[in-house]
């Protein structure tokens, strides 16, 4: 796609009953970069990635993935181009009866035909690489919240996605918690080198994943390259937003 897109939304309305949330928006998501989404409550943020991942439909508009629009597909369809997702909720949906180890394994035990031993060795390996070994016979219960968005992305990542979405995925961790699990973002995404693209409310320490920000604001979109050229628009309702949610100064410092 243009620009080595390979999300395009064009143009897409979305409303509830009398409100309007989006309004004929249209924005770019660069292959191989991080796109981070922002903006207040009720802006549209998850609802943006329920349509990337096409479970809502907009109102008009298309949502393209590789140039295939993807509002106009049979279900079959849908579920192959939703085959090269990852994606990682906010509270890391894990579930409470399975393991750590079995969590992880129901991807490959659901969705291919591979063998108990090379689950097993899949599995593992990706346990070792985002530091949960020795976790893996642990449940839900037993982990703290970081642990959970480790084991939650560990799953995510079992089908090698091409596209991961993160939504809101540090709520409800403690400032330390928030910068460690964006370090994983970031190693985890250069050694596997998909796309990603992030909905949080935390700003400005998410700005330090981003290659590109996109802020929603009262259906309207913007992008930018940078938080610093986010940082240094004029136009009035960035200026405003910019003040209420990072001061007047700011510059990303990466996540090392």
């Amino acid at each position: 796609m243009k620009n080595g897109a390979v999300i395009r939304l064009d143009e897409v309305s979305k409303g509830f009953g009398s409100q309007l949330v989006l309004n004929r928006i249209s924005m770019d998501v660069p292959r191989g970069r991080t796109t981070v989404i922002v903006g207040g409550s009720g802006q549209g943020k998850s609802v943006t990635l329920k349509l990337i991942l096409g479970l809502m439909t907009p109102d008009s508009g298309r949502v393209l993935v590789d140039g295939e629009d993807i509002t106009r597909m049979k279900k079959r369809d849908l579920d192959r181009v939703r085959s090269r997702f990852g994606v990682l909720f906010q509270g890391a949906a894990l579930l409470d009866s399975l393991s750590v180890f079995d969590n992880v394994a129901l991807p490959l035990q659901e969705r291919t035909s591979l063998g108990r031993d090379e689950i097993r060795d899949r599995v593992m390996a990706t346990l070792e690489q985002l530091g949960l070994t020795g976790h893996e016979n642990k449940f839900p219960a037993q982990l703290s919240g970081g642990m959970k968005k480790r084991v939650g992305l560990a799953r995510a990542l079992q089908l090698e996605p091409e596209i991961m979405l993160f939504d809101e995925p540090t709520t409800g961790l403690d400032p330390e918690k928030t910068m460690e699990i964006y370090r994983l973002f970031s190693e985890t995404r250069e050694r596997f080198g998909y796309t990603a693209v992030i909905v949080s409310h935390d700003i400005p320490k998410v700005f330090n994943l981003a290659d590109q920000v996109v802020v929603l604001n009262h259906g309207r979109v913007w992008s930018f390259a940078s938080p610093e050229e986010l940082q240094l628009s004029d136009d009035p309702e960035i200026v405003g937003f910019v003040r209420s949610t990072m001061g007047t100064i700011y510059r990303s410092g990466g996540v090392e």
